[in-house]
């Protein structure tokens, strides 16, 4: 193993984790990530992607996401790639709570289950460096949440401050455009199947950067079809950031087939 190679690639890796903040917040939450994927090559330039994924949330006691995913791939040229995707995504959207002037509670959306599409285009790069490989993918996403009926109650006062009755509204239909910007590294160990990388990642939308995403990891593979991945992520969110999320720290477990 050529272990200046390798510590080259620690040393990256810690550069790009120096820019998480040294210590995590105490109310910073933790959750998993399971992801299934299967890749099928239809030719030299294309092939077609499938994949489903489970989120937990709430230290990792409440169900978060359930997603189910295809896209297309084509190879431009060597070490460029674009392709185009549609997840469908079934969510366990977070209780919100707003408050009137003097206190009282003025609007209260209990948790509920909805659906959201989301679509994507990415162009993505890498390039070889010796056994390192230097990646970088921007991704475009489109994510739009239909209305939902009946979600939200509204609460009425009188003139003494006394609740006074309630109504019920729809919680109105959205969609968002968001940038994601990701570089990583990663470094072949020699006559090892276990290959590291480390990336990060920033959601940029209308009013700036969202949140970041910081992601250390493993594959192992199996000639070459069969691809098994550990990962740990830890996520800031920016005030900025209206879908509900917070500060958290991710363990991942992955499993893709290529055939």
């Amino acid at each position: 193993m050529n272990h200046h190679r390798l510590l080259t690639f620690l040393t990256t890796a810690y550069a790009l984790f120096g820019m998480v903040p040294q210590a995590a917040a105490q109310g910073d939450d933790f959750g998993m990530w399971y992801e299934l994927g299967a890749e099928k090559k239809l030719s030299q330039k294309w092939s077609l992607g499938l994949e489903g994924e489970f989120r937990t949330r709430n230290n990792s006691r409440t169900a978060d996401r359930w997603s189910l995913g295809l896209n297309a791939e084509y190879k431009i040229i060597k070490g460029l790639k674009a392709s185009a995707g549609y997840n469908l995504l079934y969510d366990n959207n977070m209780e919100e709570l707003t408050f009137t002037g003097s206190g009282d509670p003025k609007k209260w959306t209990p948790s509920y289950w909805g659906l959201r599409h989301r679509f994507n285009v990415t162009l993505s790069g890498n390039i070889d460096w010796g056994r390192f490989n230097f990646a970088l993918r921007e991704r475009w996403q489109y994510t739009y949440r239909p209305s939902v009926a009946d979600k939200k109650y509204a609460f009425t006062y009188d003139d003494d401050d006394r609740l006074a009755g309630y109504t019920l509204e729809n919680v109105s239909g959205k969609g968002k455009n968001v940038l994601r910007s990701r570089f990583e590294v990663s470094y072949d160990i020699p006559n090892w199947k276990f290959d590291p990388f480390a990336n990060v990642e920033m959601f940029n939308d209308k009013d700036g950067i969202a949140k970041m995403r910081y992601q250390l990891g493993v594959d192992y593979k199996i000639k070459k079809k069969h691809v098994f991945s550990l990962t740990y992520r830890y996520q800031t969110v920016n005030n900025n950031d209206d879908d509900g999320e917070q500060n958290r720290h991710l363990i991942g477990l992955g499993y893709k087939f290529k055939f």
